[in-house]
């Protein structure tokens, strides 16, 4: 069975900016979009199934529930943003 064909239908993915502590050091602060994705059935770039909604494109690896690929509105999220898969 090939990860796409068994990937969830659905993944609820949380956008986070990078902020500094009071110390300086770097952390994820709040989301500042989340946003529940649906499966479109293509495996993109990395080889891993795509997921996409309200502007955000995703290539989630089902097995570890990682975010390998991301866009917003078509942009790659700046220099130290993540995204990542939220817990169930």
């Amino acid at each position: 069975m090939s990860e796409a064909s068994s990937a969830p239908a659905r993944f609820t993915v949380l956008v986070k900016p990078q902020l500094a502590d009071k110390d300086g050091h770097p952390v994820h602060g709040n989301p500042l979009r989340v946003v529940s994705v649906e499966a479109t059935g293509a495996s993109g770039e990395t080889g891993y199934p795509v997921f996409e909604a309200e502007g955000v494109r995703v290539e989630i690896d089902p097995r570890t529930r990682t975010v390998e690929a991301v866009t917003v509105d078509g942009e790659e999220l700046p220099y130290g943003w993540v995204a990542e898969v939220a817990d169930k």
